[in-house]
């Protein structure tokens, strides 16, 4: 199947900690970005769909979509929406925008992921995260994202009969790939290698718990961030361009791993990439390059069974066969993922796209992968609650 809705143009702002920014001159930044681009006008869009997760909690400042009328005035009008589905808020948005596309109510549609964190401290920060958790059950008491994601960890330990003194030195792994890849793209939040080695080596000072089994190298980053995208009806296309082949979304209990869901295999992310690959008529050894949520390093290392490139319970042999890494048969995370080039919640999804976008164009940020023609997505919202994935190709 063939959606017959192509991506013109995408923009990528760093990731990090930018003091020179606020929610809306990335939002700014961002439209006017993608627009440049694809070389289109302002007035040759016909929708904006903006992916943010909580204005609200971490700026001040809900009902952000229409910002874009104050960014562009040329917008002025036009229908804009946004969606939140947690971290997987910027998917969202583009999927809504590809539905948009579908239905024949709009031919061109602009697509905003951003998000602004750093203006909070770390407790303010995860009280903002808490409200993405099953508030009643969780959040109101201080359930925080590492504990449902420590919990997964230990859930795949006891299935498996693994010692966290076996699963420490395959979260490193994952860690060192995450760095190692960054250090090659310049919008990444981390700049600086390193390997296993040195993370295995690091004191509990440097590399303390944040919650059992995992450590301050396992956890992904607070980040300020935005990324954008110009999708557009394939019937309007005479350019090079990169088609969204086949997309699904699936949405599972909102509380954490154990209690509804599966605490040791990532069930809504593997029925959403099977889905996907199905509608995309293709299988995961036709992938040539992926973009997986990595919030958490226990994370990356279960959706090598979600995405089926590794058995369960036996996920690590991505990492000892080099398929996962550079130069293996599937590189996933060249961009440094969550872990390293940074998790701006809202625009995380559309970073994923922007970037398998720009393989895909030959215009890598970072390590190219020579010749790649199809690339995957997978975006998780919450404890595998929101579960976004989008297969893309070359026309």
């Amino acid at each position: 199947m063939d959606l017959g809705v192509n991506i013109i143009g995408a923009y990528h702002s760093s990731f990090g900690k930018l003091e020179g920014e606020t929610l809306y001159t990335l939002y700014e930044k961002a439209a006017k970005g993608a627009l440049h681009d694809a070389e289109i006008e302002a007035t040759a869009i016909d929708g904006v769909f903006v992916g943010n997760y909580s204005g609200g909690a971490f700026n001040r400042q809900e009902n952000i979509a229409s910002y874009g009328v104050n960014a562009i005035p040329e917008l002025r009008h036009k229908p804009m929406y946004r969606t939140e589905t947690a971290c997987s808020s910027g998917s969202s948005a583009i999927h809504m925008a590809i539905m948009a596309i579908k239905s024949g109510m709009m031919k061109r549609v602009l697509v905003v992921g951003l998000e602004k964190m750093t203006d909070l401290d770390i407790a303010g920060v995860t009280e903002a995260l808490a409200l993405a958790t099953y508030w009643p059950e969780e959040g109101s008491k201080s359930v925080t994202a590492p504990c449902m994601f420590a919990d997964l960890a230990k859930g795949w330990m006891r299935k498996y009969n693994y010692s966290e003194e076996q699963l420490r030195p395959w979260l490193a792994k994952i860690s060192a790939k995450a760095y190692s890849n960054a250090a090659e793209n310049p919008l990444a939040q981390l700049q600086k290698a390193k390997s296993a080695e040195d993370i295995l080596s690091l004191s509990d000072e440097k590399n303390p718990i944040i919650y059992k089994p995992l450590r301050l190298h396992d956890c992904s980053l607070v980040s300020d961030g935005a990324a954008s995208l110009v999708l557009e009806d394939a019937s309007l296309s005479n350019r090079n361009a990169v088609a969204i082949k086949s997309f699904y979304s699936a949405a599972d209990y909102l509380d954490s791993f154990g209690k509804h869901k599966s605490d040791y295999f990532l069930e809504g992310a593997a029925f959403a990439v099977d889905k996907a690959l199905k509608g995309a008529g293709i299988s995961i050894e036709d992938i040539n390059l992926a973009e997986v949520h990595d919030c958490f390093t226990i994370t990356e290392l279960l959706l090598y069974s979600a995405m089926g490139i590794a058995p369960a319970g036996r996920e690590f042999e991505a990492l000892e066969s080099g398929k996962v890494f550079p130069d293996g048969e599937l590189p996933v995370n060249l961009s440094g993922g969550l872990k390293a080039k940074g998790h701006p919640i809202g625009a995380t999804g559309v970073g994923m796209h922007a970037y398998i976008y720009k393989q895909l164009m030959q215009q890598a940020w970072g390590h190219q992968v020579k010749d790649a023609q199809t690339g995957l997505v997978v975006n998780i919202g919450g404890s595998g609650t929101s579960n976004a994935v989008s297969v893309m190709a070359c026309n």
